[in-house]
C-alpha cells in the first residue's frame, strides 16, 4: 500500500509568545513494515535533528523572537507492507525488553485491569493478543475524538470509553500486568475516507518478535498503518510536545489527510 500523507499543525496564541520549544516525532523510519519514499518537515525556524533513546527521529524547534503563531507542515509518501499475524520481523530495538514490562503513570494496572488481563488464558501467540483486544473492546467503547480521552488506562476502563491512546494504554497495562513486554506506537492510520487523526496502537513481544496490534480496531496493525515512534506510553511517543513563555490562551489546529493506493 502506498500512503501519501499530509499533516498540518498550527498553534495560535492570544498574546505574543516570547520563547517556545517544540519537539516533533513526525518522521517515520524505514523498516520491515514500511519504506519511506520521501518525507519533508517544514517549520518557521531551524529544526535540529537527532534520535531519542528509543531510536525515534526527533526534531527540535526553538523560537526566541516574539510570535503569535507556529505552523508546521509535514508531507511524504510511505510504502507499507501487509503483516502476517501482525509480525514486524524487526529487531528488538536499542532498549532492553525488560524496560517495556514496567508500568508508567498512564499504564499503571489496578485490580480491574488485572482481572481483564487474565480473561485471556495466555498472551503467547498473535491470536491471543487479538483475543485480548476483543475483551478490551467489550469493556471500553472507542471514540475517535480527542475530547473523549480518559487519561489513564484505569480511567478508560472505569469510564467505559476512550480514544486510541486510551485503548493502547489499556492494552499496554494488561500485557505488563502479565509480565509481557509491550510498547506504544504513535503514527497515522488510513480510515477509508473517514476523518483521520493521529493514532496509537501497541507492539507486543511474542515468540521472539514484535507483534503489532491495534486495540481500537480489535485486530492486527497492517498496511494502512504508518509508524512514527515507539516508547513505553503515548506521552513519550507523542508527535508533538513543547513548552512556551507567554502567549496566554492557545488554540491548536491539527489536520491529517491520507491517500491510500494499492501497490502497482
Amino acid at each position: 500500500m502506498l500512503l501519501t500523507i499530509r499533516h498540518d499543525i498550527r498553534y495560535r496564541y492570544a498574546a505574543p509568545v516570547t520563547y517556545s520549544i517544540q519537539q516533533f516525532r513526525v518522521t517515520p523510519a524505514s523498516g520491515a513494515a514500511q519504506i519511506v519514499r520521501h518525507w519533508h518537515v517544514e517549520a518557521p525556524g531551524k529544526l535540529d535533528a537527532t534520535r531519542d533513546a528509543y531510536g525515534n527521529a526527533l526534531h527540535t524547534l526553538v523560537l526566541t523572537k516574539p510570535h503569535n503563531e507556529i505552523h508546521v507542515s509535514v508531507a511524504g509518501e510511505v510504502e507499507t507492507e501487509a503483516l502476517s499475524d501482525g509480525r514486524l520481523f524487526d529487531e528488538a530495538g536499542p532498549i532492553p525488553l525488560e524496560h517495556f514490562t514496567c508500568a508508567t503513570p498512564l499504564t499503571l494496572p489496578d485490580a480491574a485491569i488485572r482481572e481483564l488481563a487474565h480473561r485471556v488464558s495466555a498472551l503467547d501467540t498473535p491470536a491471543s493478543l487479538v483475543a485480548l483486544t476483543e475483551r478490551i473492546g467489550e469493556r471500553v467503547r472507542y471514540r475517535n475524538e480527542p475530547a473523549s480521552a480518559a487519561g489513564t488506562a484505569a480511567q478508560a476502563l472505569a469510564s467505559g470509553f476512550g480514544d486510541a491512546r486510551d485503548l493502547a494504554h489499556l492494552m499496554l497495562a494488561c500485557c505488563r500486568a502479565r509480565g509481557v513486554p509491550a510498547r506504544c506506537v504513535s503514527g497515522y492510520v488510513d480510515a477509508d475516507g473517514h476523518d483521520v487523526a493521529m493514532h496509537a496502537w501497541t507492539d507486543v513481544w511474542v515468540e521472539h518478535g514484535w507483534v503489532s496490534v491495534d486495540a481500537a480496531q480489535a485486530g492486527f496493525a497492517g498496511e494502512r498503518h504508518c509508524r512514527l515512534a515507539v516508547a513505553r506510553d503515548y506521552e513519550a511517543a507523542a508527535p508533538v510536545r513543547g513548552s512556551r513563555v507567554g502567549g496566554k490562551e492557545e488554540a491548536l489546529t491539527v489536520h491529517v489527510s491520507i491517500d491510500a493506493q494499492p501497490d502497482q
